[in-house]
C-alpha cells in the first residue's frame, strides 16, 4: 500500500497507544491522531484523510461518523469504529453486545466495525496466535477501506476529466457555451451578493463566412484559434472568456461597470484589427471583430437569459452599423 495513504486515530490516550504502534507495523501510511471527535473536525476539513479509525465507545464518535457522511465532499472517508475492551469477555453476553453495537455503528455511518478484545474468557491476555489473527483482520479492513477510498478517488479524476471535456470546446480550448450556462447564474448571483456590477461582452468576427469561402474551412479554424489566443492573453485576470458557438465569444466581466466594459470592448476591438494573423507561412489575414455589452440591472433574471439578450442585441446593431465597432 501506498505511504502516500492517510490515517486519522481518534480516541483516548490509552487508545492511541495500543493503536498507533500496532497499525504502523501493519500498513505503509501517515498517522495523525485527535483524542476527540470535536477536535478531529479541524483535522478532517483541513487534511481529509484517507480512511478514520474511531475508538467506539467513546462520547461523540457516531455522531461524527453521521456527519461526515451526510456532507458530500467527505462523504467518500472511510470510518472504521474500533471497540478494544480490556475487561474478562462471557461468551453470550458480550456476542450479543458486540452484535448490537456492529449494527448501530453501520446504521449511523460507519463503513466497519471491528471489536478486538485483549483477553480470553478466562481472563488470560491473548496468546501470539490470537494477537496475529486479530493484527489479520484489522489489516485486511483498513486495506479494504484503502481500495474503495482509491476507487473512489479515481472516479472522481475520471469525472473530472469529463466535466473538462465536457465544457471545453476543442477548437480553441476556451470555456464553451454550457460553461457559460452554469458559470453566469454563479457569477451574477455572487455580484448580487456583494452588491457589485457585472457586465458581458459579445463579439463577432466580422466577414468570418468570407474567410471560410476564399481560404477554406481549416484556415477559418485556424483564424478562430488564433483570435481566441489574443482575446485570452489580452483579458484581465477577473475576466472569463467563452465561445459562444460559431465565430461569437462571451466575456463575464466581474466588477465592472458599463463604462467600463465599453472600455474593455474598445481595446479588444483595436487589439485584433490592429495586427494581422499569420495563418500560414504565406497567408496574413486582417481580421476586425463587432461587440455588444450589456450590464446587470435589477430586473435581470436569475440565469442571465436578458442580459446576454441584450448583449446579442447590441452586437446586431454594432454588425448593421458598419462592424469593426461596439454598441452598448
Amino acid at each position: 500500500m501506498s505511504t502516500n495513504a492517510s490515517i486519522l486515530l481518534v480516541g483516548g490516550d490509552d487508545f492511541l497507544s495500543t493503536l498507533l504502534s500496532r497499525i504502523l507495523g501493519l500498513v505503509a501510511c501517515t498517522v495523525d491522531v485527535a483524542p476527540t471527535a470535536s477536535e478531529a473536525v479541524p483535522l478532517i476539513q483541513a487534511q481529509q484523510p484517507d480512511l478514520i479509525i474511531l475508538q467506539g465507545n467513546q462520547p461523540g464518535t457516531l455522531e461524527l461518523c453521521y456527519e461526515l457522511k451526510e456532507q458530500a465532499k467527505l462523504a467518500w472517508i472511510y470510518c472504521i469504529l474500533l471497540e478494544i475492551p480490556d475487561y474478562i469477555l462471557h461468551e453470550y453476553h458480550d456476542r450479543d453486545w458486540e452484535l448490537e453495537a456492529r449494527a448501530k455503528a453501520l446504521e449511523e455511518g460507519a463503513d466497519a466495525y471491528l471489536w478486538l478484545p485483549q483477553y480470553d474468557l478466562y481472563g488470560k491476555p491473548l496468546n501470539a496466535e490470537t494477537i496475529a489473527k486479530q493484527d489479520r483482520l484489522l489489516r485486511s479492513q483498513i486495506l479494504a477501506g484503502l481500495r474503495n477510498v482509491k476507487n473512489h478517488r479515481e472516479l472522481m479524476r475520471t469525472n473530472d476529466i469529463l466535466s473538462a471535456i465536457a465544457l471545453s470546446d476543442p477548437l480553441t480550448e476556451l470555456n464553451n457555451r454550457r460553461a457559460l450556462d452554469w458559470e453566469l447564474p454563479r457569477q451574477l448571483q455572487n455580484a448580487r451578493n456583494r452588491a457589485e456590477a457585472l457586465s458581458l461582452v459579445m463579439l463577432d468576427v466580422d466577414y468570418f463566412k468570407r474567410i471560410n469561402d476564399t481560404y477554406g474551412h481549416p484556415v477559418g479554424d485556424r483564424a478562430l484559434q488564433l483570435v481566441a489566443s489574443r482575446l485570452r492573453h489580452n483579458l484581465r485576470f477577473r475576466d472569463t472568456l467563452f465561445r459562444y458557438g460559431g465565430e461569437e465569444f462571451v466575456i463575464i466581466l466581474s466588477n465592472t461597470d458599463q463604462s467600463e466594459a465599453l472600455l474593455v470592448a474598445h481595446r479588444l476591438c483595436r487589439l485584433i484589427s490592429e495586427q494581422t494573423f499569420s495563418i500560414t507561412d504565406g497567408l496574413d489575414l486582417s481580421i476586425t471583430i463587432s461587440a455588444g455589452t450589456a450590464t446587470l440591472i435589477a430586473t435581470d433574471d436569475a440565469k442571465g437569459l436578458s442580459l446576454l439578450k441584450r448583449a446579442d442585441q447590441n452586437l446586431l446593431r454594432a454588425k448593421s452599423t458598419g462592424r469593426n465597432r461596439v454598441v452598448g
